[in-house]
């Protein structure tokens, strides 16, 4: 029998903000029944197509950036560059321009707790550069 993964779990300093804006950016929602509000120092996200959840929990001090937690985003209606542009508006910083010249790679940014992840390309530029799709 093997293990699966319940929910991902980010520390961070302020549960609340932080939830918002990742709940914002990937476009979930609140568990029903529970929403999060200020002061909470839990709040958890989900994806009610999937049901994947993210719980963000208030902690003392962070740990070093790398190690707390790692996504890769790859948008579902746009390309890389497009949602790029978007997280970028949504108050993410860049912290690295992995993106090549042919098209491949992604970019590194931080959300404004200063969490790493990525954008990579979406399965269409995936498909038409006859890249094989990821997870399969």
């Amino acid at each position: 029998m093997a293990s699966l993964i319940s929910h991902t779990t980010v520390n961070t300093l302020d549960a609340y903000t932080l939830s918002c804006w990742w709940r914002d950016l990937l476009g979930w929602t609140d568990v029903p029944g529970d929403p999060n509000e200020p002061g909470h120092e839990e709040c958890m996200i989900v994806d009610p197509a999937t049901g994947r959840m993210v719980l963000f929990i208030e902690v003392e001090e962070l740990q070093p950036r790398e190690g707390r937690f790692h996504f890769d985003l790859m948008p579902t209606d746009r390309t890389r560059d497009e949602e790029i542009q978007r997280v970028l508006e949504l108050g993410a910083r860049q912290v690295a321009d992995r993106r090549n010249p042919d098209g491949t790679g992604w970019m590194v940014l931080a959300d404004p707790d200063g969490n790493q992840f990525c954008v990579i390309r979406s399965a269409e530029e995936r498909a038409a550069a006859g890249d094989p799709p990821l997870g399969g």
